[in-house]
């Protein structure tokens, strides 16, 4: 295992150094504004995605491993079409934006779902790699066109990102394919498809639920500030916002990988032990890591992105004790969904929405995306603190179980050695 988390760090570090660069070519070349209203779309795009797992997602990975992968492309691919087609509608109408934009919601919202499907299926079987390379060459292209149409054609406009995300989701896509027919699984026509659709179904309402709020939790604040400040605030505020959960990689990474074992692992308790060791040293780094990004001075920040957004700095720092909380809360709820037991999940992010929506509404008028950043970490501890009380609870462990120690140290130095 330690090799496998190991790898998925790794890409997944060079993947948030692509998407830095990502951020960082929309911010120097669109400034705040046109960085804000990137940030929007992505948001937009993001939302559709989660209504889309509620007929796939992490069930995917669930089921396959047990079940027809083609079978469960089917249904997926059909709810993904519907969700798209309804959600660009809805969107149309509840903000003033035009044609075009909802056109370049509707295809890239839908490349995007159709890659997250086929590359979910193929981590289910544990194709690990494939999964690394196609999410790494999605952001590589992404980043690459960008740097083509913005610095070497000098065409620094908003509809340039959509023009690459084409590319960026197009290509893997196309890839993804190949290596789901390489898979063992044959087409057998409609026989069990109904059935596996209705499992899907049952499994993917249960586990995405918690997604859904997580996401309103990670980004209700943009559409507060949009509506109480402006696009430009938007900008900045996603800045501060993308540094400081670029961190996530970290626990991200471990707790992927422990998810897809103990979804395999007939034994679920002998889990335990290694999921606490490694969540433990995952938010130790993680603390290392957002308390180095704060400190970075405002002059930094302006120099690498523009004069605009020196004032995400003290957004990064209010951030700072919700990145640390996440990194513990990821590995409670990976541990919960792996066992099937998404309420808890569902509750957590339910309590983390409860803080945000007030939280939101009485902060951001009054001090802008600082207040966005203080409503952010204000709920990522509520829903935490409730996952901890919840994990202890169900596997009888401590709050001291959390605290690193010397073997864990000894482990990270054999884990370095071993890379």
């Amino acid at each position: 295992m330690l090799r496998r988390i190991f790898h998925t760090f790794a890409t997944r570090l060079s993947v948030a150094l692509l998407s830095f660069a990502v951020v960082w070519l929309t911010a120097r070349s669109l400034g705040a504004a046109g960085r804000g209203a990137v940030s929007l779309f992505v948001t937009d795009c993001a939302a559709l995605l989660l209504f889309i797992g509620l007929l796939g997602g992490s069930s995917l990975i669930f089921l396959v491993p047990r079940r027809n992968v083609w079978h469960l492309l089917v249904p997926a691919y059909g709810w993904a079409l519907v969700v798209c087609t309804a959600g660009t509608v809805l969107a149309g109408l509840l903000r003033p934006v035009p044609v075009s934009y909802l056109g370049h919601l509707w295809a890239l919202a839908l490349l995007q779902a159709f890659l997250s499907i086929n590359i979910s299926l193929l981590l289910g079987r544990k194709q690990e790699a494939a999964y690394n390379a196609l999410n790494m060459a999605q952001v590589a292209l992404l980043a690459g066109f960008l740097l083509l149409a913005f610095m070497g054609l000098g065409w620094r406009e908003v509809p340039v990102y959509y023009y690459a995300a084409y590319v960026a989701y197009g290509a893997p896509l196309l890839a993804s394919f190949g290596l789901l027919r390489r898979l063992p699984d044959r087409w057998e026509g409609g026989q069990g498809l109904r059935a596996t659709a209705a499992e899907l179904s049952h499994h993917s309402r249960g586990a995405h639920l918690s997604n859904i709020l997580a996401f309103a939790n990670y980004r209700l604040s943009y559409y507060f500030v949009a509506h109480f400040v402006d696009t430009r605030a938007v900008g900045v505020l996603s800045v501060g916002v993308a540094l400081a959960e670029a961190i996530w990689l970290i626990p991200r990474s471990a707790a992927l990988i422990q998810y897809v074992d103990l979804v395999h692992a007939d034994d679920k308790h002998a889990q335990l032990a290694p999921t606490l060791r490694v969540a433990r040293l995952a938010a130790l780094a993680t603390a290392a890591a957002i308390a180095v990004l704060a400190l970075l001075p405002t002059a930094l920040l302006a120099a690498v992105f523009g004069p605009e957004f020196g004032a995400a700095r003290p957004v990064i720092g209010w951030l700072a004790p919700g990145v640390v909380a996440v990194a513990l809360n990821v590995t409670c709820s990976s541990y919960f969904a792996g066992l099937g037991q998404y309420r808890i999940n569902n509750w957590a992010t339910t309590m983390g929405l409860l803080v945000t929506v007030p939280a939101c509404w009485l902060l951001i008028p009054k001090l802008g995306i600082v207040g966005a950043a203080m409503a952010s970490s204000l709920s990522y501890v509520a829903a935490t603190t409730y996952l901890l009380l919840q994990f202890g609870r169900a596997t009888g462990t401590g709050w001291s179980d959390w605290l690193p120690n010397r073997t864990d140290v000894a482990y990270a130095r054999e884990l370095v050695k071993n890379r």
